[in-house]
């Protein structure tokens, strides 16, 4: 599954390259950014702090850290200027987008928060911003992966619950943009992008 969903990933960010594409911050100022950062050095110790912090974590998540690394396709596309509105591909588990920055500060407070306020919920390790969010618009909790969880598969909540391997389905299929941006450019640009794609 990784290594299909890296394979799309890096097919995904040359087609939309070719086509113009801007990969940015989430900002006013959009800083640009590398869209696919790969597995750092310390990526098998960071999921054996990961398994010791929030219990078993799912196969699916630490081979997308050992594999993939972390995904950013929030940008701006030449011919589809609401193409940040379509909540574009992000997975970003690792902070590997910020290499001076530890990213386990930030989960452990996401932690103890939630075990200040679980409200009935299970803890999410956060992934992404939400679809406003990614658009710079102020919205709601991130995307989160339930843990822990020793299954094989992983439960992401969005807007919605799913399996993680279904949402990966879903953003392939739609390439990497699966909202309606109200845009008319969107269907012929992300049938373009998504032709030939591997199911994961």
């Amino acid at each position: 599954m990784a290594r299909r969903a890296r394979r799309n990933i890096e097919i995904l960010i040359e087609r939309l390259l070719e086509q113009g594409y801007r990969f940015h911050d989430n900002d006013a100022a959009a800083t640009p950014v590398q869209p696919l950062t790969g597995p750092g050095p310390n990526a098998e110790d960071f999921l054996s702090w990961l398994d010791q912090t929030f219990g078993p974590v799912p196969m699916v998540l630490s081979s997308w850290v050992r594999i993939v690394g972390d995904v950013w396709m929030v940008g701006t596309h030449p011919e589809w200027e609401t193409s940040a509105a379509a909540d574009p591909l992000v997975v970003e588990v690792a902070g590997l987008r910020y290499p001076r920055d530890d990213v386990r500060p930030y989960l452990l407070d996401e932690l103890e928060q939630w075990r200040e306020y679980p409200e009935g919920r299970p803890f999410r390790l956060p992934v992404a911003p939400d679809h406003l969010h990614k658009n710079n618009v102020s919205g709601g909790a991130p995307y989160g992966l339930v843990l822990p969880d020793g299954c094989a598969d992983a439960l992401i909540v969005t807007d919605t619950a799913m399996s993680f391997v279904s949402y990966l389905q879903k953003a392939f299929a739609t390439g990497g943009f699966p909202r309606w941006s109200e845009h008319d450019r969107q269907w012929a640009v992300t049938h373009a992008l998504a032709s030939g794609l591997e199911p994961v």
